[in-house]
């Protein structure tokens, strides 16, 4: 008999060592211990991770599997109760760190089995409410922090430094946009902007990031404009 602490580390939760230090400290003699690191805990299956698969493998019945919380063992309701009643039925005695839970097949009769299993039930309905509540607040979150980077840096060039000097060199030239967008691959568009704006232009290039920080200063206006006009 063994007892596994299994844990799925994502960059931003805790530490692999935070959690197994945690099982210990709460008074669980470790035998062996699996992660999955860098793995979504609400888009992959336990059976599709490496090491969550091997759990299917190496656990025996009288085995003792560890985690911090039940929604290290699925990637929602259904995959979470699945799996821990298939630990469950070969014997194997699933604990948790948070609340010192035990969920086994000791139990036989049927009104003991009605209570483990709702516990199980409403606990993982808990488990996977919580992790879409916090992944819908990660993606509101990054989609606001990029609204206000995108307002405050103004558009993005569709443009490299490379195609900017192209356009400035081929209107110095006397060349028109159409031949300047086919050499370029620039739209029309971005061509004018380069044209009618040209320092605006390159400013936008600075404030992207986009360009060298050696590179030549602002051309001006007059500099961009084509010969006779």
């Amino acid at each position: 008999m063994q007892t596994i602490f299994y844990a799925r580390v994502s960059t931003a939760e805790q530490t692999l060592e935070h959690q197994e230090a945690q099982a210990r400290a709460a008074g669980y003699e470790i035998d062996k211990v699996l992660a999955d690191q860098g793995i979504s805990g609400v888009s992959v299956l336990l059976k599709d991770r490496p090491e969550g698969a091997r759990l299917f493998d190496i656990l025996r019945e009288g085995d003792t599997l560890v985690v911090r919380w039940l929604d290290r063992l699925g990637r929602n309701y259904d995959d979470v109760t699945n799996n821990v009643r298939e630990f469950i039925s070969r014997g194997v005695i699933v604990r948790t760190v948070i609340g010192y839970l035990k969920f086994d097949g000791q139990v036989t009769d049927p009104m003991g089995k009605l209570m483990r299993d709702t516990q199980l039930g409403m606990l993982a309905a808990m488990a996977e409410s919580q992790a879409v509540a916090t992944k819908e607040a990660q993606l509101a979150g990054i989609a606001n922090a990029q609204a206000k980077e995108d307002k405050y840096l103004g558009r993005k060039p569709k443009y490299d430094q490379a195609q900017y000097q192209t356009v400035l060199d081929m209107l110095n030239k006397g060349h028109g946009v159409s031949a300047i967008a086919k050499e370029t691959g620039l739209k029309r568009g971005s061509i004018y902007r380069i044209k009618n704006e040209p320092e605006a232009a390159e400013k936008a290039l600075r404030v992207w990031g986009l360009i060298a920080s050696d590179a030549s200063e602002p051309v001006t206006a007059a500099q961009a404009a084509p010969p006779n006009g």
